[in-house]
């Protein structure tokens, strides 16, 4: 079987169809690049199999005015060709694709065949599991019926991502969510199994030791934030600075600080075996800090004789130093806006955001942004100006694909 050298990033990478067309794999450019060097692209799974494409990617500027204003979009005439099929190549045709990529998560909302079938034809291209919640049959099921819908189709394929939870400090259960209310007291505590209305234990030993009194403790990517009155062997006592309501197993940060922890924990490489065992397409691993957690993950890779992508999540305060060194040794990167809003100034973000997307274009690797994309469609129908504003703006700094979290999770 004919396969793609391991310097081209696109073939390798594309590992996803559009969902209308026969034999066409519609894939952006990166950094800029008018014209891939033609390459085979089949797909690794071997449940699914794919006729061979061609491709080439055609470059599109945008055109500026004489006062700087945009201008309308322009296609490049030195660069002609779109992602092609080699029938379609041959015949010189061209066709327009959407070009960014949309990664769904698979939550209760969705887990079900028939909306994973609806997401399809509506334009997933990843199915995304996330590691913090489900399990392993849970999430077995999901690929089951990706898999399903792939072998079903010779002109579409869903890509599986399976997220880790990382070096993640989460509350624990409740009963019912706990109404939080500005001015209140309320503690974290160490010891396991507690739930309680004004205390919940949280999973981390070492959270007793990684705060301090003054710190700001944000709550679901800072959806509620609680300051750091005072504290004891097991007790983290706390006042609410921000309301909200507490769920079950939300995440917890420190602001300006990261969680002591190895960036892949005991339960992620059980997660990672469970990933290499069902053939999925891409790991995103979270709180990535150094490219060693990187190059560690693909020697285990190699090992298992896995062609398994690795996306890196820029989530933590600590990555951000090593941003050039992490990037040039995945796959791909994800510009995770939520923890990395919680750790740093939330101003900061955007700047980040198009900082990490221009360092991945110039290496020519796949950059996906997520978090907060279309949030108010958990529980409305239409989005706000701005989140339709914020994914223009992705888009158009170059992002490959845009991510949904709650939104297809547990959305209405």
């Amino acid at each position: 079987m004919e396969t793609v050298s391991s310097h081209d990033v696109a073939a390798r990478m594309c590992l996803l169809k559009s969902d209308t067309s026969a034999n066409l794999s519609p894939f952006r450019s990166f950094a800029g690049c008018s014209l891939f060097d033609s390459g085979i692209w089949r797909t690794r799974r071997s449940f699914a199999l794919r006729k061979p494409l061609a491709f080439a990617v055609r470059s599109v500027r945008i055109a500026e005015t004489q006062d700087n204003q945009i201008g309308t979009i322009e296609e490049e005439a030195s660069s002609p060709a779109d992602l092609l099929s080699s029938e379609a190549l041959g015949q010189g045709k061209v066709c327009d694709r959407r070009k960014t990529k949309i990664v769904c998560t698979i939550g209760p909302s969705t887990s079900s065949r028939e909306m994973i079938w609806k997401l399809a034809e509506a334009g997933m291209n990843v199915a995304r599991l996330n590691m913090s919640h489900g399990d392993h049959a849970s999430h077995q099921q999901t690929i089951n019926l990706v898999k399903e819908y792939n072998a079903q189709f010779d002109d579409k394929v869903i890509a599986i991502m399976l997220d880790t939870k990382g070096p993640e400090v989460r509350s624990g259960d409740v009963p019912r969510p706990i109404v939080l209310k500005e001015g209140q007291e309320f503690n974290f505590t160490i010891r396991r199994g507690v739930c309680t209305k004004d205390t919940v234990s949280v999973n981390y030993d070492d959270f007793i030791n990684d705060v301090e009194v003054g710190d700001i403790l944000l709550v679901d990517g800072g959806m509620m934030s609680l300051a750091v009155k005072s504290k004891t062997k097991d007790l983290v006592k706390c006042v609410v600075v921000d309301g909200g309501e507490l769920k079950s197993r939300r995440h917890l940060n420190v602001r300006g600080k990261s969680a002591t922890l190895p960036s892949i924990t005991d339960k992620d490489w059980e997660d990672i075996k469970f990933g290499v065992d069902n053939q999925v397409d891409f790991y995103a691993v979270s709180f990535v800090k150094d490219a060693k957690v990187v190059h560690q993950l693909k020697d285990y890779l190699k090992s298992c004789n896995a062609d398994i992508h690795v996306i890196v999540k820029i989530e933590s305060a600590d990555s951000i130093p090593n941003l050039q060194s992490i990037i040039s040794a995945s796959d791909g990167a994800m510009v995770a806006r939520g923890d990395l809003g919680a750790e740093l100034p939330i101003e900061d973000v955007p700047l980040l955001q198009e900082d990490i997307i221009r360092r991945c274009r110039s290496m020519q690797k796949p950059v996906i942004v997520a978090t907060n994309m279309l949030e108010s469609m958990i529980n409305h129908p239409t989005p706000t100006r701005a989140e339709v504003s914020d994914i223009a703006i992705a888009v158009r700094e170059g992002a490959d694909a845009i991510m949904l979290s709650g939104e297809t999770a547990h959305g209405k």
